[in-house]
């Protein structure tokens, strides 16, 4: 069963930043994905194993960016000029180029945008 603990959430002024963190066992692509409420889960970002391959949703792109340090087993997503829309529980797992997420998901870490 792979390693998910995520953390860095937090209430935010609209325009405001929010840097997450996921410590992770997944050597492979990974991906953070959130789910606002009465939604369906979506990927919003991913990083390819390397850390060289990037991907973002379009209503992301050039406010965040991801990351990952392999020798401290993590993948970031540092959150700028946020939205009330990027209010939701985020969560990081696999994903990205086809790949599912593993079935088991960690507990997430909310994020809410509002003034």
């Amino acid at each position: 069963q792979a390693q998910l603990v995520e953390s860095g959430g937090g209430l935010v002024q609209p325009g405001g930043s929010l840097k997450l963190s996921c410590v992770t066992s997944i050597s492979g692509a990974m991906a953070w994905y959130r789910q606002a409420p009465g939604k369906q889960r979506e990927l919003v970002a991913a990083i390819g194993g390397l850390g060289i391959s990037t991907y973002y949703i379009d209503s992301v792109k050039g406010r965040f960016s991801i990351s990952r340090d392999k020798s401290k087993r993590t993948v970031n997503l540092q959150m700028n000029s946020l939205e009330p829309e990027d209010t939701a529980v985020y969560y990081c797992n696999q994903g990205g180029w086809g790949l599912s997420p593993f079935p088991s998901w960690g507990q997430g870490t909310q994020v809410t945008v509002s003034s």
